[in-house]
């Protein structure tokens, strides 16, 4: 499994101090079937906790998703700044994610190396 942040989810995930542990941890908990809403075209939102606050006070992440494959971050936003994204911002996750998924190896590198794309290792950092 590959996971990957878009610069503009690492940049917030920065501020809100979402370490890239919990990031692997929802991955894991995606991967048996976890998840809080299944939104379409492999998109998915999670709860995510933040340290001291529990997944009630934490953070809600959109993710694109493959079973198996890839996954990557793409927006993040507190409960408390918002309820929900709208459907025309879902539309837009959505086409994102069908891009992103279709990208190969080579793409992925090209991304990564543009920074467009920032990797977050999938192995338990010891």
């Amino acid at each position: 499994m590959q996971i990957f942040k878009t610069k503009w989810f690492a940049r917030w995930a920065a501020k809100e101090e979402l370490a890239e542990q919990s990031l692997r941890n929802a991955v894991v908990e995606i991967e048996a079937g976890l998840i809080d809403a299944y939104l379409g075209s492999h998109v998915v939102k999670k709860r995510i906790g933040l340290s001291g606050r529990g997944k009630s006070g934490g953070v809600r992440t959109l993710l694109a998703f493959q079973m198996e494959d890839k996954a990557f971050f793409l927006y993040g936003f507190s409960k408390n700044q918002r309820d929900n994204i709208s459907n025309k911002e879902l539309r837009g996750l959505r086409l994102l994610a069908a891009n992103l998924l279709a990208y190969d190896r080579r793409a992925l590198n090209k991304a990564v190396k543009a920074q467009e794309l920032i990797e977050v290792d999938y192995e338990d950092e010891e």
